[in-house]
């Protein structure tokens, strides 16, 4: 078997643009430009949407849920349009490099390098990576998210039910085996940032929305 050095160096190019979309750090720039202070601060200080919300500013916490969300999908988008353009597409596995983009954009955003590697939770990018990975997964698994946050007023009890289901609807939909690789290791690092919130959850001591 013959090493590929062109296809690593393809993989490590598109992680690094994926990493860096993710690691912008939209709930850190909205806070301070609408004058709420630096979101570190505040709360968890954690820079995701629902730490954004316990600032008071809904409108602020809820742009910052969709730019998030954005940065997932945006990493993926520019792939595609650069990749479907070039010969790359047809030589090499396109599901790979899109799952590994996928990826490297959750990282960014909760490791980002600006801030020491302290960052969200990957919760709204995440969901944008998934959404464009598969349209009908990404609705099913942000309609999970939604009702069990209407039932248990409980954000990071919602996350966790559907970062936990996402692998098995990729599954069940006849995904590419990249992707669901894909979205177990995305789910597994949204589990791995909600660590102190399950043992609150454990405890009975994890606050409502």
């Amino acid at each position: 078997m013959n090493f590929d050095f062109n296809y690593l160096l393809i993989l490590l190019l598109f992680s690094f643009l994926g990493y860096l979309i993710g690691s912008i750090p939209f709930g850190l720039i909205l806070t301070k430009m609408s004058g709420l202070g630096d979101i570190r601060d505040i709360g968890s200080g954690n820079i995701g949407a629902t730490n954004v919300l316990r600032t008071g500013n809904k409108k602020i916490a809820f742009l910052t849920l969709i730019l998030d969300g954005s940065k997932g999908a945006l990493a993926l988008f520019l792939l595609t349009s650069i990749l479907t353009n070039t010969s790359i597409f047809s030589i090499y596995n396109f599901e790979l490099i899109m799952s590994v983009v996928a990826i490297s954009s959750v990282l960014g955003h909760c490791f980002p390098i600006w801030l020491n590697f302290k960052g969200g939770k990957g919760v709204a990018t995440g969901f944008g990576t998934i959404l464009f990975i598969n349209l009908l997964v990404g609705i099913a698994a942000l309609m999970i998210w939604f009702l069990i946050a209407k039932l248990f007023k409980i954000s990071s009890m919602s996350a966790l039910v559907a970062y936990f289901l996402i692998p098995f609807l990729m599954t069940f939909n006849s995904m590419e085996n990249y992707f669901i690789i894909a979205s177990i290791f995305i789910s597994s690092i949204c589990w791995f940032q909600h660590r102190e919130n399950i043992k609150r959850l454990l405890n009975r001591t994890e606050p409502k929305i």
